[in-house]
């Protein structure tokens, strides 16, 4: 059976990157010995994986990697330090503009 990743890398900046692959062990060492100087990650090395998860379709890993792409950097840390109550309270909407704050 063949599984999918997507995965958070915490690179030397401070800046997280999110990727997907179908081998975590063998991305991973491309990562780290810099394989493509055209990726993100190449000029932010050394990287630390913050975070993994494991999918069985690719369907699956490729939207959960769209969506954690679009998320700000708390939103992620939070998820990698498995602070899910905090994960909660960044998802909500904050703006004037939001249902919660229209007066009936």
């Amino acid at each position: 059976m063949k599984f999918y990743y997507v995965y958070l890398l915490q690179c030397s900046d401070d800046s997280i990157y999110t990727g997907m692959t179908n081998s975590i062990d063998r991305r991973l060492e491309e990562h780290r010995i810099g394989l493509n100087p055209d990726c993100y990650t190449f000029r932010k090395r050394p990287l630390k994986l913050i975070f993994h998860q494991e999918f069985i379709q690719f369907n699956q890993a490729e939207y959960y990697e769209k969506k954690i792409k679009k998320w700000s950097r708390s939103k992620k840390l939070a998820l990698a330090n498995e602070d899910f109550e905090l994960l909660k309270d960044l998802s909500i909407c904050k703006n004037d503009t939001n249902y919660k704050n229209f007066k009936k």
